[in-house]
């Protein structure tokens, strides 16, 4: 937590955790408002859960959550009056703190005056000059407009990639890449926390150890886009602009998708792999778990890393067998698909392992609440005909995986297809209206899945197209729609899915090393010793070790 004062009695910090509260309540802060939307980044606590935590040191909190860069006057409102009615000192959060700070000098302006605003600003840290004309009343300014000739939006493994791979091929050229973050995750990663394999510490970087060094990296949020004037907006109204845009800012995991679910979060033996700071939470409950119901469900496609919901059930059914408790407990996975898995090759040798753990499938099953307390969960179930009814089982242990979709500030661009995600061709991932932007990663409409192995594999695609665009690059190239889930049917064994359009499996290696519609011993190694290395210092640094593109003809 980065702690700030804006003015006496008011304070600012980025993303707060439940465990800073009792430091926050010890400084004398007596109200807290939280601008963070729930499910913006993967490490956030919803706001429940400091709710909660903060009732109990007597801390008011209030949730009043802005898009960054959104911020509108209705919104100033509701702060202003919040403010107003608050005990002193008031603490505000969000991912940068930059909203909360950007609320306080909207709404307090006229009060203190537009320079006293400013400058309190800047003494805590945040540029808050992009509102001086909003608070002025005054028309925008383009003068001194910030250019790239690259923009990345987002720092996530698909942007630090794909900046990687454009370096790497031209090393002159301007790249920045946005993203408020200062953490870095390797999700696939925390799958094996949720199972007891790794250890949280090593599935998470500073940002800053691991954006190109030749890549300006902007700490901002962004707020929307001008793709006709080839410009970002960011928070705080200040626009970039540039001559190729990058667009892969990753997921937004909907907790609020399913009722009460926020609410029991990790309590109640309700836990997720999804969260970083829950997948701990997962191992503990299998640990501990010796009789009862453990469920393990599968929000509707599209989601990222579809294998992941059914890896957690059979990491943990395995432990259970190994401990000699299986045989009291009942094992349900509800999916709401109606298939195990969407390539048919690899179903086999799953259903074994279902058999083996006893495992109960349920198909056309939605989960749509959740009673933690109650140890309850309700379930949408659509029959052959389109026909829906509602399913109430107990548990005493779930694994949830929620409804997923683009950002925000994504789905209300002009970026995006009817369905909300970014509109690319999906072999070249160009966009369809404005060739200037790309997009690669879980932010497209491309229909591959959506892993970090299918990131791996657009980068070098996109930083070739780009290249060609800009003059810098002589071919253009391709994406076969690659993507790889290895499914950890057991501790020591995976079953490797490689898999592109269409299904058409992909494999890396020969059938002989490594068959991947079998359970695998150096498929496990793969994943345990070898892919976590991959990631770090081969992905994230450009080197394309079975990542090289398709190249195409500069024609098409």
């Amino acid at each position: 937590m980065k702690l700030a004062n804006l003015a006496e009695g008011v304070l600012v910090a980025d993303q707060i955790l439940v465990d800073d509260l009792t430091a926050l309540a010890a400084q004398g802060v007596k109200t807290i408002t939280c601008h963070r939307p729930d499910g913006e980044g993967a490490d956030q606590p919803n706001f429940e859960e400091i709710s909660k935590a903060a009732k109990k040191l007597k801390i008011k909190a209030h949730y009043l959550p802005v898009i960054a860069g959104k911020i509108s006057d209705n919104d100033v409102a509701a702060y202003a009056q919040i403010f107003s009615e608050a005990e002193k000192p008031v603490l505000g959060y969000c991912r940068s703190g930059m909203r909360a700070a950007s609320l306080w000098a909207l709404s307090q302006a006229s009060s203190v005056g537009l320079p006293a605003a400013l400058s309190a600003g800047k003494n805590a840290g945040y540029d808050l000059s992009a509102l001086s004309e909003r608070i002025a009343g005054a028309n925008s300014n383009s003068s001194g407009l910030i250019h790239h000739e690259v923009v990345i939006v987002g720092g996530g493994a698909a942007g630090v990639a794909v900046a990687s791979s454009l370096l790497s091929r031209n090393s002159k050229l301007d790249v920045a890449i946005i993203d408020p973050a200062d953490t870095h995750y390797y999700q696939p990663g925390w799958t094996m926390v949720g199972g007891g394999i790794f250890k949280p510490s090593t599935t998470v970087k500073t940002m800053a150890s691991v954006i190109p060094s030749k890549a300006k990296w902007i700490k901002a949020a962004v707020a929307g886009f001008e793709p006709e004037a080839k410009q970002v907006i960011l928070e705080g109204c200040r626009p970039i602009s540039y001559d190729a845009l990058i667009v892969c800012p990753g997921i937004k995991l909907n907790w609020h998708g399913i009722e009460g679910l926020v609410e029991t979060l990790g309590q109640n033996g309700v836990t997720s792999n999804y969260r970083y700071d829950l997948a701990p939470y997962t191992w503990e409950l299998v640990k501990q778990f010796k009789k009862g119901k453990a469920i393990f469900t599968q929000p509707p496609m599209p989601i990222k890393c579809a294998g992941a919901p059914q890896k957690a059930m059979y990491l943990s059914a395995d432990h259970w067998l190994k401990s000699g408790r299986l045989n009291d407990i009942e094992i349900d996975f509800y999916n709401a698909g109606p298939v195990l898995f969407g390539v048919k090759e690899y179903v086999p040798a799953l259903m074994e392992y279902v058999e083996r753990y006893k495992a109960n499938l349920h198909f056309s099953h939605r989960l749509t609440k959740i009673d933690g307390p109650a140890k309850k969960a309700w379930f949408t179930v659509t029959d052959a005909d389109g026909n829906t009814s509602m399913l109430e089982t107990p548990f005493d242990m779930i694994h949830v995986v929620p409804p997923q979709q683009a950002p925000d500030f994504i789905r209300a661009s002009k970026l995006v297809d009817a369905a909300g995600w970014v509109d690319v061709n999906q072999d070249t991932l160009q966009h369809k209206t404005y060739p200037s932007i790309y997009a690669l990663g879980d932010v497209t409409n491309c229909p591959n899945a959506k892993t970090a192995a299918a990131a791996r594999k657009q980068a070098p695609v996109v930083a070739t197209n780009v290249l060609f665009d800009l003059n810098k690059g002589k071919q253009r190239a391709a994406y076969d729609g690659y993507g790889s889930c290895p499914l950890t049917v057991e501790r020591g064994k995976i079953v490797l899915a490689e898999f592109g359009f269409g299904g058409r499996l992909l494999p890396s290696f020969p059938q002989w090393l490594i068959n991947g519609q079998r359970p695998s011993r150096l498929a496990w190694i793969l994943k345990e010793r070898i892919l976590p290395p991959i990631y770090w210092w081969a992905m994230l640094k450009g080197r394309e070790w079975l990542a090289k593109p398709i190249k195409l003809d500069a024609d098409k």
